[in-house]
């Protein structure tokens, strides 16, 4: 079986893993976004986009075993349209996209949320509702960021976070949601090449970590308090934004 060997590969690849895991698990995929960021610190962002979809798809089912009963349907009803729209451009724009832009983007997309729900005064039961032109918007901007980078996380929480619902229905929203998008993603994947011999062989070996994941993020959903999941989720936006918009700027050699 074929597949890569260097030993500081797995060094960095195994603790991703395994947040991705506990991030959707348990907080809706908002620390995720860090996994393939930190895996290009071995590999081409290409090739580990490559190697994580397959684990991100089991993952899923895991994730469907735990929340299947629990998600928001209408919110899914005006997402997942948009989504696989998102998908099918950035399917056509994959041999012209430049990752570290999307990186800038994303980032600076993140921050600002973050910053305005941070700063801007809202009366304390301020909340908004499902909305179709907005899960529209958002979730094509999620299906586009998933499919480049599997970033998808702050775009959907940017629709979702301002609703305040419960939080087991908010990550079952979005289990249900990634598990749409994943599958779909695998199609131009395929189309595309990027699932070698050598990428399957690795997705392969990093697999047994998917369950472990998805069971510590179980547990710790379950031992968060909702206002504090929302302050920690907000703060993980923030951080990932951060993260981001860094690796971007450094990406393209800016003010370097």
């Amino acid at each position: 079986m074929s597949l890569i060997i260097d030993p500081f590969f797995y060094m960095i690849a195994i603790p991703a893993v395994l947040i991705i895991g506990i991030s959707k698990g348990g907080f809706a995929g908002s620390l995720g976004i860090l996994g393939v960021p930190l895996i290009t610190l071995a590999i081409p962002p290409v090739q580990a986009a490559a190697i994580i979809l397959p684990i991100l798809c089991v993952m899923d089912i895991f994730g469907l075993l735990a929340y299947r009963r629990r998600a928001d349907w209408l919110n899914l009803y005006y997402l997942i349209p948009g989504a696989v729209f998102g998908i099918f451009v950035g399917y056509l724009l994959f041999n012209y996209l430049s990752t570290d832009v999307i990186k800038i983007l994303l980032g600076v997309i993140c921050i600002v949320f973050t910053l305005n729900h941070y700063f801007r005064k809202r009366p304390p039961d301020y909340k908004t509702g499902p909305s179709l032109p907005k899960g529209s918007f958002w979730g094509s901007i999620a299906g586009f960021t998933s499919f480049v980078a599997h970033a998808g996380g702050p775009p959907l929480q940017f629709y979702m976070l301002p609703q305040k619902i419960d939080k087991t229905l908010f990550v079952g929203t979005s289990v249900w949601f990634f598990f749409v998008i994943n599958y779909v993603k695998l199609v131009p994947y395929g189309l595309l090449g990027q699932f070698s011999v050598e990428n399957l062989g690795t997705s392969l070996v990093l697999l047994p970590l998917a369950p472990v994941g998805i069971w510590l993020g179980i547990k710790a959903h379950n031992l968060v308090p909702e206002v504090i999941f929302y302050r920690f989720a907000y703060f993980l936006v923030l951080v990932t934004g951060t993260k981001l918009l860094w690796d971007g700027i450094r990406g393209l050699n800016l003010f370097f």
